[in-house]
């Protein structure tokens, strides 16, 4: 529904179950009403099945589109207002279900965009779709070749990097932190790799009580982006 509500997403092909339709009703009907030249197909459940990745889940809607228009990262900093801003940048994540839900955190705290790399990182796909429930279609999600020459490109926009690691001791709430960074994530287990750690300006913690530290990536994107854009103070900029 998401992906039908955009105007940037070139859509070719819906299949709906008899089910989803009138689930759907007349939201579905306006969302279609939008986009008069879409093939639509009545489809049964298990064909939609055979049509779909295995385990797919579809609850009777498959819709067919060509990958979003992806913004470079000089794109990105032109579109951005004056102020404070988050993007999240992501070290080798590869899971399309945490990508998803770290887009979804994105969305609902207000980051600027999330940014992989072309290669060991999740692509844009059904499951990271399903993951980010919708999010996808609000915070764009770049995928530049090269993790250090995008970081390098935001830091001379004005951005700061923040790597989160969980073995630093200095902690991520109450830091005293510029108003424009890009929050670095690595990957579950292996952590940020040694040269995204060498371009971060921070490396922060999330505090944790007990002696257990290390949270799933996407649970420590949404109470790092809290942080930083739910409830953080106005920050000040440690330039000179």
């Amino acid at each position: 529904m998401a992906a039908l509500a955009n105007p940037a997403r070139r859509a070719r092909r819906l299949l709906v179950s008899e089910e989803a339709a009138a689930r759907g009703g007349p939201a579905l009907q306006a969302a279609l009403a939008d986009r008069p030249r879409l093939e639509v197909l009545t489809a049964a459940r298990d064909d939609i099945e055979r049509r779909l990745a295995e385990g797919a889940v579809h609850q009777g809607l498959a819709l067919q589109v060509a990958p979003l228009p992806e913004p470079s990262i000089a794109d990105l900093l032109r579109a951005l207002p004056n102020g404070r801003a988050v993007v999240v940048v992501l070290d080798q994540i590869t899971d399309p279900h945490n990508v998803g839900a770290i887009l979804r955190s994105a969305a609902v705290f207000g980051a600027a965009a999330v940014i992989g790399t072309e290669r060991n990182s999740a692509p844009e796909s059904g499951v990271l779709a399903k993951s980010a429930s919708g999010a996808l279609e609000l915070v764009p999600y770049l995928r530049p070749p090269n993790l250090s020459r995008a970081l390098e490109d935001l830091k001379a926009g004005g951005f700061w990097a923040v790597g989160l690691a969980s073995e630093e001791a200095e902690p991520l709430p109450g830091a005293d932190l510029p108003k424009r960074i890009a929050l670095c994530l690595g990957a579950e287990g292996s952590g940020l790799r040694r040269l995204t750690r060498e371009h971060c300006d921070y490396l922060l913690s999330l505090p944790s009580r007990g002696g257990f530290r290390d949270l799933n990536v996407s649970n420590a994107a949404a109470v790092a982006l809290y942080e930083l854009l739910g409830r953080a103070a106005p920050p000040r900029d440690p330039r000179p």
